[in-house]
């Protein structure tokens, strides 16, 4: 399945970042704050690393309580 590539090209490197989320078996927040700081500098630019700090601080208000 890591031959297909739907939608660009800013996911193709050595370690697929869905097999890096399956095989560390991260939830859903974890995995797309991964996503958008793996892809940041091939497609999204500063973007990807402010939703990234989204998903982080989200994880901090799930799991540790903390609100911003």
């Amino acid at each position: 399945m890591n031959t297909k590539q739907v939608g660009g090209t800013h996911y193709k490197s050595d370690i697929e970042c869905w097999d890096y989320i399956i095989a560390n078996q991260l939830g859903y927040l974890e995995g797309c704050a991964i996503k958008y700081v793996t892809r940041h500098k091939s497609k999204g630019g500063r973007a990807d690393i402010l939703k990234a700090i989204h998903y982080l601080e989200k994880i901090l208000e799930v799991e540790y309580g903390v609100e911003k």
